[in-house]
């Protein structure tokens, strides 16, 4: 007896689910097939969704390190520059104190 209403009441239960399944069919069919939701349709989550692309875009190229080893560049060529122009003004006092010299020694 108790097996026969636990069965009625497992049919009861499926007929109900079948029957708001088959309502539902027609607005499941018209939701997109890729599963995307609405909530990524916010400027916020597509802000964030964004800025994480381009963290991660930058460490996959190594951009960081480009930008980082082009700074050292600049900054070595800057300072070869400055060296230099160092160079020319010692070479050109020197010059001058050679000229003095044989000057004097005339």
């Amino acid at each position: 007896m108790l097996e026969l209403i636990i069965s009625i009441i497992f049919i009861i239960s499926l007929g109900g689910v079948l029957f708001i399944l088959a309502k539902k069919i027609p607005v499941l069919n018209t939701l997109p097939q890729k599963g995307s939701t609405g909530i990524k349709k916010h400027k916020i989550i597509l802000d964030v969704e964004n800025w994480a692309k381009s963290i991660l875009l930058a460490l996959e190229k190594k951009i960081w390190l480009h930008k980082l080893l082009s700074w050292v560049k600049i900054m070595t060529l800057k300072l070869e520059t400055r060296i230099d122009h160092l160079l020319h003004k010692l070479r050109k006092k020197a010059q001058e104190v050679d000229k003095e010299l044989k000057k004097k020694s005339k």
